[in-house]
């Protein structure tokens, strides 16, 4: 124990300041320099204290506490497993200091028993440990430095209080887990917001829940953070699923339903023959009428031609007068001695009593 440690305890003037250098030389492994870091970052925003029209509480030194554990847990990490990538050192470091560990070692260390706020059984103590530990690293390095925010980190938490190596090969995160089970397994997966309110304290909290295949519902998580509330929906329901066959196999049944409508056509599959040109075009051959046809066939030309096999010269256009005085059964270019009554007569026989 350092000279000016043991003076400041000797010149504290007030039992309960004492008291509190004691309570944090057993938490943070040594006495603090100046006290007031230590009180304002044990110091709820829920109690409203104010000095010169200003807030004072601990949100500040929670901001800055943040910032230095992440770069000291992120060095430690880094020196503990060389040769591990980016990934797996990015992973462990934010299983250290998420809130749920911090919110656990504020509890194990006795930090909670420290918090001034409005209502000391808040409902959501790990939260308000949680911020209070990273306040009270923040405290520590404005006291005495990075040094002795890595020393309190190694010999404090990770020495006596958490396993590196566990906590970096640990599954904790319930959410990805949930997500990559519901993947591989193609099932539909939804997080819905049941209800989002406030307590007592006035901190949002928040109730998510599973739902599978859009209408199976599993369980619901209570949060102060959508996260915290979705990671404890998804351990729950993952726990709902390994312990009860039947939860699971409604599930795998709504999945069927699901991809069994998908799977049924909607409608016929529309034909793709072109219809037919309703206008005929130069190009398009005049279908001959069947009489005419058949009068052809039967007809044969006094001059020994076959009117079906000769070429048909092409049909000079004619005004409409000319059309008009058309005959549709003119012979008279056919040369006989025969009368038109009887050749006319001869044709409609052939054409339709045959």
């Amino acid at each position: 124990m350092q000279i000016i440690d043991l003076l400041n305890i000797v010149r504290l003037p007030f039992r309960k300041e004492k008291e509190l250098y004691s309570s944090l030389r057993d938490i943070i492994g040594f006495y603090p320099r100046h006290i007031h870091y230590y009180k304002q970052a044990l110091m709820h925003k829920s109690l409203g204290h104010k000095e010169k029209g200003k807030p004072v509480n601990n949100e500040r030194l929670e901001f800055l506490g943040d910032a230095v554990l992440d770069s000291v847990v992120g060095h430690i990490v880094y020196s503990h497993f060389p040769g591990k990538r980016e990934g797996f050192l990015t992973n462990t470091r934010s299983k250290i200091v998420q809130r749920e560990t911090l919110g656990r070692l504020a509890q194990e260390m006795g930090i909670n028993q420290l918090i001034v706020s409005s209502g000391r059984n808040s409902s959501h103590n790990s939260y308000m440990g949680g911020n209070a530990f990273e306040a009270l690293v923040g405290a520590i390095y404005l006291d005495r430095g990075y040094d002795a925010c890595m020393r309190f980190m190694e010999k404090r938490i990770l020495k006596e209080l958490l396993n590196i190596d566990k906590v970096a090969y640990k599954e904790v995160n319930f959410k990805s887990k949930l997500i990559e089970w519901s993947q591989k397994n193609r099932v539909k997966l939804d997080f819905n917001l049941v209800k989002q309110e406030k307590d007592e304290n006035g901190s949002p909290k928040f109730t998510y829940q599973v739902v599978l295949e859009g209408k199976i519902k599993g369980e619901t998580g209570d949060g102060y953070s959508k996260k915290e509330s979705q990671q404890l929906a998804s351990k729950l329901t993952l726990q709902r699923l390994r312990k009860e066959p039947q939860f699971i196999d409604k599930v795998f049944a709504a999945k069927a339903d699901r991809t069994k409508m998908e799977e049924m056509p909607v409608m016929a599959v529309p034909d793709t023959t072109e219809p037919q040109q309703a206008f005929i075009t130069e190009s398009t051959p005049h279908p001959m009428p069947t009489a005419r046809k058949q009068l052809a066939v039967k007809l044969e030309r006094f001059d020994g031609t076959d009117p079906v096999k000769e070429a048909k010269p092409a049909r000079q256009p004619v005004k409409a007068k000319e059309m008009e005085a058309e005959d549709e059964f003119d012979l008279s270019d056919i040369k006989t001695d025969t009368s038109r009554e009887d050749i006319i007569a001869a044709a409609e026989a052939a054409a339709f009593n045959d």
